[in-house]
């Protein structure tokens, strides 16, 4: 298990350049399962849980070739559905939450797919109801083993185009059911879509290969099946959660950083949300800049209440971010209530900002207030460990402002978001050493 040992108390100055988005990531590549011909994805991140995908589609006897360092080409002509039944794949699958997302495609394709109860961060409950109903409707018979925790699903007549409302906006579940939806029969209607990006650019990707989509960007798209896709190139965007996190560490650093066009257009609330923290950013051209701030104010409603930030469906805010900004505000001037509506489990990691010096009142599993220190009170080093992603890199921030040497312990959780995260701040000014 890795370590990062930080020197904090650094300011950083200069140049990032976002990697591509993880979530995009995990859907296009799944989609290369759809067509025997050849799917070409530039702007590929190298995270764990990106080559963790690719190594599992290499598995399923996927051809892969990797162009340059962020472009592989993938080939699935030759597909091997006996391994997809074994249970060196089903173990794989356990530790890697996107391999829900091969579901979707071989269940249209070839008629069948299985699954066990995917890994992923530890978070709260994360149900997969919404795929497998958007599975159901659309035809295919649904079995469950409780011993063995297995999900199974065949399509014997194949599957057949319907009308759906979504019981949730989920992202993969949306993603999954597109993904089953274009080789259906007939014409399939999703109502109460996801609408991100990621999602947006999987149907631009699908419709590069012959898949015919309407409503992309809307909450109600319209799928008519074709019998066949057909290859096509795609590239992935910036990740916009990577970039909520830089901006969130230059204010707790007091860095100055550039963010090299991070399609802006793309992060709908994100920019606001940090504004209404104090967070100065501005547009230079195609890049965000963000100056050094030594004070920032959190904003109040236009009454003078305290402001609450809650994450929402997209164009709201992405819950991805609710921990980044959670620890931003810890620092500011003024006060803030966090409600976290999606997981409830998510906002535990506040313990170990309190451990460190903030002052957070964690109301119950959804809602935390902070009183913001306005660096009064610079937080203490300290030995963490990483429960998830998001919280891994807020606690990552929370260390790099703090005054001393501190260790981030169970790093690959991390690892699975960011890519080269120590030796990409390094380049700038930080003090992050892994220990392997």
């Amino acid at each position: 298990m890795g370590a990062f040992v930080i020197e904090g108390g650094r300011q950083m100055r200069g140049t990032l350049v976002p990697q591509g988005a993880k979530n995009e990531a995990l859907q296009v590549i799944s989609a290369a399962l759809l067509t025997d011909q050849e799917v070409r994805i530039a702007n590929v991140p190298d995270i764990l849980d990106v080559m963790n995908l690719i190594r599992l589609m290499m598995d399923l006897g996927v051809k892969v070739t990797k162009e340059s360092e962020d472009t592989y080409c993938f080939q699935a002509d030759d597909v091997n559905l006996d391994f997809a039944y074994s249970e060196e794949f089903l173990t794989k699958c356990r530790k890697l939450r996107g391999s829900i997302l091969l579901v979707g495609p071989l269940l249209s394709r070839f008629g069948k797919a299985a699954i066990t109860k995917p890994g992923g961060d530890k978070i709260g409950r994360r149900r997969l109801d919404t795929h497998f109903q958007g599975f159901i409707d659309l035809g295919a018979t649904f079995d469950y083993d409780e011993e063995t925790e297995l999900f199974s699903l065949r399509a014997k007549e194949g599957l057949h185009g319907k009308y759906m409302l979504l019981e949730e906006a989920s992202v993969t579940g949306t993603a999954n059911i597109i993904m089953a939806a274009v080789l259906a029969e007939g014409t399939t209607t999703i109502y109460n879509a996801a609408c991100e990006p990621y999602v947006q650019q999987l149907c631009r990707l699908l419709i590069s290969m012959g898949a015919k989509i309407e409503g992309v960007a809307s909450n109600r798209l319209t799928i008519e099946g074709v019998s066949h896709l057909g290859g096509a190139s795609h590239r992935i965007l910036p990740d916009m959660i990577e970039v909520g996190s830089f901006i969130g560490m230059a204010a707790m650093t007091a860095s100055e950083l550039t963010i090299v066009n991070p399609h802006i257009e793309e992060m709908a609330m994100i920019p606001r949300a940090f504004e209404r923290l104090g967070i100065r950013t501005e547009m230079r051209g195609d890049d965000l800049f963000i100056p050094a701030q030594e004070h920032y104010e959190i904003d109040t409603f236009m009454d003078g209440s305290i402001l609450t930030i809650a994450d929402a469906p997209w164009p709201g805010l992405s819950p991805d971010l609710i921990s980044v900004m959670l620890v931003a505000a810890t620092q500011a001037r003024g006060s803030v209530l966090f409600h976290q509506k999606m997981f409830e489990s998510r906002l535990f990691f506040v313990d170990k900002l309190i451990d460190i010096g903030a002052q957070i009142i964690l109301c119950d599993p959804h809602r935390a207030a902070v009183i913001g220190l306005d660096r009064a009170h610079p937080f203490r080093a300290a030995t963490m460990d990483s429960p998830d992603i998001r919280a891994g890199i807020a606690l990552l921030i929370a260390a790099m402002s703090a005054s001393g040497t501190s260790r981030i312990n169970n790093i690959e959780q991390i690892d699975r978001g960011y890519q080269n995260i120590d030796k990409r701040l390094n380049a700038i000014g930080a003090s992050i050493s892994r220990i392997d």
